[in-house]
């Protein structure tokens, strides 16, 4: 089940599935400590009326998922035609607090009668089983769910500010206890106000609702490190109230996005609510410390053995891009920051990292045919270099050159330009862009150099001619050498890579996309070249339809296949560089063509995927970040002169 909602603001950061529930809540950390993180785990809401009861997840409510313009903010109306009631939600993460709050509107469309509304609460707080407290607070009208130094406070009240009327606190999945939440299923909550082990909990709200009219109500939960701090937050609404602190959160958002809003203004009308929904959500995937989460989405833990809420340099890089020619300045400087603070000493970073800075799980190995090797993809460390002397173009600021240049730039640069095979003059082998292979690829040659140019011309502008020369004379060879040896002059095509490890170098033949899309981006290859538009005919031949404009990693991709025989699925990010292509070729027509059917397949929030299958509907992780940056960095391509008249 996808994400269509997310929240957040860089330290609380929530998840709604498609039925407007809770199915994500991470803090203190945007992707790392999921207090919901469990297959079936997700904060249930209920409404009672007419001595009928329905769960808004019970497969009889039908749902309408959307943002408001421009904020971070989401709405959500679910309809119950059976009962007559409808529930409508305006739903935020505080902007200056750590809370995640629900502006909630119950309407009826039937007789006068008597409506309850159930809140559901259930957490395994810090990321483990057991060990948990949830407790009523008479003193607060709160619920309390507490382990360590993470404390949840869950409260509720009416427009009029009178608090919830039932409350019960109680176990699930442990002594033959299915939860709490089944405790509101006739009405009435048994009024139970302690338990510790594996814990949730219910609130009521009850309401007598004239004829075809409705009635407010608000619900929050604060986040803190401790009872003191949670308690001053769940205070601090109360007295001001969840409108006060959604008035602020939006006029915080609308602050933020004024740069992507204001950009919208070249584009066509039908991209424009999408470029800026994309630009909030690359921005809630950032934690404060300046991590860039691949995707907070958990389904896949109900499958697979991890999920994608890591920091992979390169995945940010791809989200940081678009940002830096929008002109945002904070994000890309946490994100620097956040890489020097990891970069090994041998001048590299590793696979992935978690939002605080530790090392993240990999599959990649320190031991490859019997030698000791540094279990890394190099194209993650060039790309940070890179995006550096991208961003140092816009903001030409010396002092912080002088800053990062020998804490970043010259350790990342030295390790590039020591990572040459001296057989071919190209990068030494490292594990490819897709985390699958491990050898010499035309994507990750095409980054290097790109790169080590960068990396030269910021050494120019510092006066440290001799690192200069030398990264620049080695990006060259690095050229040169690709010329000779990365174009499969028999199949039309960029050799996906090699491997000269052995007595004979073993060439990989694979179309892959990346090989394509790395030897122009990069400048490894003149766009224009007979190459190029030799291998894009066959890229376009080998592994794309001309009935759909859908394109996969590379022939043969396995990776969430529905079954061997079935066609390999295509990816966002594949497509929009196939558009990106074509605008830099100077065929929009066909461009817009792909972009349209990327924004048509997303869901009806905008939210893209990793990946879509044969039949149109996504799969993999949504929303995924990478894809939402390739789709900025394509609509900002349809005029990439436009930025230069933009005045805020």
């Amino acid at each position: 089940m996808a994400r269509p909602i997310l929240l957040s603001n860089d330290e609380l950061h929530v998840g709604l599935n498609k039925y407007g529930l809770v199915h994500d809540f991470y803090y203190p950390y945007v992707g790392q400590e999921n207090h919901t993180a469990a297959k079936q785990l997700r904060h249930r809401i209920g409404v009672w009326v007419d001595d009928s009861f329905s769960w808004l997840d019970d497969g009889n409510w039908r749902f309408k998922l959307q943002y408001h313009h421009d904020v971070l903010v989401s709405h959500i109306l679910a309809t119950h035609t059976g009962i007559g009631i409808a529930l409508e939600f305006d739903d935020f993460v505080d902007s200056s607090s750590n809370a995640f709050m629900r502006n909630i509107h119950i309407i009826n469309h039937g007789p006068q009668r008597q409506v309850r509304l159930f809140m559901h609460q259930v957490f395994i707080l810090g990321d483990s089983y057991g060990s948990d407290t949830a407790q009523y607070i008479p003193d607060e009208s709160a619920i309390m769910h507490y382990k360590g130094h993470r404390v949840m406070i869950a409260s509720a009240s009416h427009a009029d500010s009178t608090p919830f009327d039932q409350w019960s606190v109680g176990l699930f999945g442990i002594e033959g206890r299915e939860g709490t939440y089944r405790d509101a299923e006739d009405g009435e909550l048994s009024g139970n106000s302690n338990e510790h082990g594996r814990v949730d909990s219910v609130i009521r709200l009850s309401f007598d609702i004239q004829e075809h009219s409705s009635a407010r109500a608000q619900y929050w939960i604060a986040a803190g490190k401790s009872m003191r701090e949670t308690l001053t937050i769940h205070r601090r609404i109360q007295s001001e109230g969840v409108l006060h602190r959604l008035l602020q959160t939006t006029h915080y958002w609308r602050h933020w996005s004024e740069r992507a809003t204001t950009f919208t203004l070249h584009l066509p009308a039908q991209y424009r609510r999408v470029f800026t929904s994309s630009a909030l959500l690359l921005k809630a995937q950032q934690d404060k410390h300046g991590a860039i989460i691949a995707s907070t989405d958990t389904t896949m833990l109900n499958y697979s053995r991890d999920s994608y809420a890591y920091f992979w340099p390169r995945d940010g890089s791809y989200v940081i891009w678009p940002l830096i020619r929008l002109g945002y300045q904070d994000e890309p400087l946490k994100f620097f920051s956040f890489c020097r603070r990891v970069l090994h000493e041998g001048g590299y970073l590793l696979h992935k990292y978690q939002p605080d800075g530790a090392v993240g799980s990999s599959w990649h190995s320190y031991l490859h045919n019997g030698h000791s090797i540094a279990p890394i993809q190099e194209d993650e460390t060039a790309m940070v270099l890179f995006l550096f002397g991208q961003y140092y173009q816009l903001h030409p600021d010396k002092q912080l050159l002088r800053e990062y240049y020998p804490t970043l730039i010259a350790p990342m640069a030295n390790f590039l330009a020591g990572f040459i095979d001296e057989t071919t003059g190209l990068p030494l082998a490292s594990y490819d862009l897709w985390e699958e292979k491990y050898l010499t690829t035309t994507y990750t040659t095409a980054v290097v150099y790109a790169a080590l140019i960068e990396a030269a011309v910021m050494a120019d502008v510092l006066g440290e001619s001799e690192a200069a020369v030398r990264w620049r004379n080695i990006a060259e060879d690095i050229k040169r050498s690709a010329k000779k040896l990365l174009f499969n002059v028999s199949r039309g095509f960029f050799y996906k890579g090699l491997d000269a490890s052995g007595d004979e170098t073993v060439y990989d033949e694979t179309v892959d996309t990346s090989s394509f899309f790395g030897a122009f981006m990069y400048g490894l290859f003149d766009v224009e070249s007979p190459q190029m538009k030799r291998a894009y005919k066959v890229m376009l031949e080998t592994i794309s339809t001309p009935e759909s404009p859908m394109l996969p990693r590379y022939e043969h991709d396995a990776y969430l296949r529905e079954n061997d025989m079935a066609p390999s699925n295509a990816w966002f990010i594949t497509m929009l560089w196939h558009a990106q292509y074509l605008l830099e070729t100077g065929e929009p027509a066909i461009a817009h063509e792909i972009i349209d059917w990327v924004i048509a397949h997303a869901l009806e929030t905008g939210v893209l995927s990793e990946q879509i299958r044969p039949d149109g509907s996504q799969t993999s992780v949504a929303p995924l970040a990478w894809s939402h940056a390739e789709l900025l960095s394509t609509l900002l391509d349809l005029d990439a002169h436009s930025l230069k008249d933009i005045r805020l």
